[in-house]
């Protein structure tokens, strides 16, 4: 990174007036005694190229180069709820695995809470090498101050080189703060990721509504600090046997202290999550009537599967936000997706592409979806769906 310096004793009233008419933003002005630069400043330095030669200049700013053999190992945030560790801990340990074969890393995994031992043995079945574990009173229900208080203190002490924490609730809080304590960096929802041999982990993720793919890198932080979604990685088989250490952590007591104190604890009813859905009946703004909605209902309850819904649906609050799909909604991998009335734009199918089989029903032959979809139908649903939903209940009979 570096900044535009205005070289005052070379601006005049001449070279002033060039300059301002030069910015395509409008970030240059002149109040007769003073050239000043804006925020409103893209840094396209046209200033430089075309304005007068010596007013403008840009200066590079200095990086401080950090030691990378120092920081060592990738690292999964364990994400559970003191008894069953989510899925995409699982799915994020078998990303790791992938990640450190090719700089020649271990694999870590850091669990905080109270009486975790016997779910962190869970984990030594996916090949992990060694699990950190913080077992205290003060983490038996998560707070944010103790939980990134120990977070903080595994990373000061053994420097893992990146971490990975699911974007779930939970990670979505803790993530920034750990990763603003240690001032580092932090890549939001990654889709892909990549590790170059010099440990440097390529995050991407889409950006500007889905329509770019953007790479990021932290070449001079560590650690490097990401989120991912469920179901965006595969999540990789157990093995029979266990393999690797449970490392248990000590940490002062008044470290975790908080000022947040729990009274008490309600279970939340079970709702319909559409990202662990075998089978979705998708629904788009071609299908938005309530007889199209009720039909598509009649379909999901044939084959054993749920409703959801694209992001315009949710907006004219046809539906609630936990059913939608996309890069605003969930991240589904169902084994059988049928997508009716929906046209596939990239927000969408970023959020549906892996399924395993995506049907997609649409009148319009040039919709985007048909690019996703592994088989089409182009035609109108009113006619099809009856039709499926007779050759479904023929076979039941």
């Amino acid at each position: 990174m570096g900044q535009l310096k205005v070289n005052q004793n070379l601006v005049n009233a001449e070279n002033a007036k060039t300059l301002v008419e030069i910015c395509p933003f409008g970030a240059i002005s002149y109040d007769g005694k003073k050239l000043d630069v804006s925020s409103a400043c893209k840094m396209c330095k046209m200033c430089i190229k075309k304005g007068p030669a010596g007013v403008m200049e840009f200066v590079e700013e200095e990086t401080k180069s950090i030691d990378k053999s120092l920081w060592r190992g990738i690292c999964v945030y364990v994400d559970h709820d003191g008894e069953s560790i989510h899925r995409v801990t699982y799915e994020l340990i078998g990303k790791a695995k992938e990640l450190a074969a090719v700089t020649h890393h271990p694999v870590y995994a850091l669990m905080l809470g109270k009486g975790v031992e016997a779910a962190a043995h869970k984990l030594l079945h996916y090949g992990v090498d060694k699990i950190f574990v913080y077992d205290d009173d003060a983490l038996e229900n998560f707070r944010i101050e103790p939980y990134t208080a120990a977070f903080c203190d595994f990373i000061e002490k053994i420097k893992p080189s990146s971490i990975l924490v699911g974007a779930t609730n939970l990670g979505r809080q803790l993530a920034p703060r750990v990763a603003a304590r240690c001032r580092a960096g932090l890549t939001a929802d990654c889709t892909v990721l990549e590790m170059k041999e010099n440990t440097d982990l390529v995050q991407i993720r889409p950006a500007f509504g889905g329509n770019i793919m953007a790479q990021i890198v932290s070449p001079n932080s560590r650690p490097q600090f990401c989120t991912v979604r469920y179901k965006v990685f595969a999540e990789p088989k157990p093995n029979e046997n266990e393999s690797g250490e449970i490392v248990r952590m000590q940490i002062a007591p008044d470290a975790l202290a908080s000022v947040i104190e729990v009274l008490s604890k309600t279970e939340k009813p079970k709702d319909v999550d559409i990202s662990e859905a075998d089978i979705i009946v998708a629904v788009g703004r071609g299908a938005k009537s309530e007889a199209n909605r009720a039909m598509a209902k009649e379909l999901a309850d044939a084959l054993g599967g749920v409703v959801a819904c694209t992001r315009p649906l949710v907006e004219e609050n046809i539906f609630d936000a936990k059913h939608q799909i996309g890069l605003s909604g969930r991240t589904v991998k169902p084994k059988l997706i049928l997508c009716l009335g929906i046209s596939g734009a990239v927000q969408f199918a970023a959020g549906m592409k892996s399924s395993d089989c995506i049907v997609a029903i649409n009148t319009d032959k040039n919709a985007p979806i048909f690019d996703v979809a592994h088989y089409g139908i182009i035609g109108d649903l009113n006619e099809i769906v009856p039709l499926l939903l007779e050759k479904i209940k023929a076979k039941e009979a």
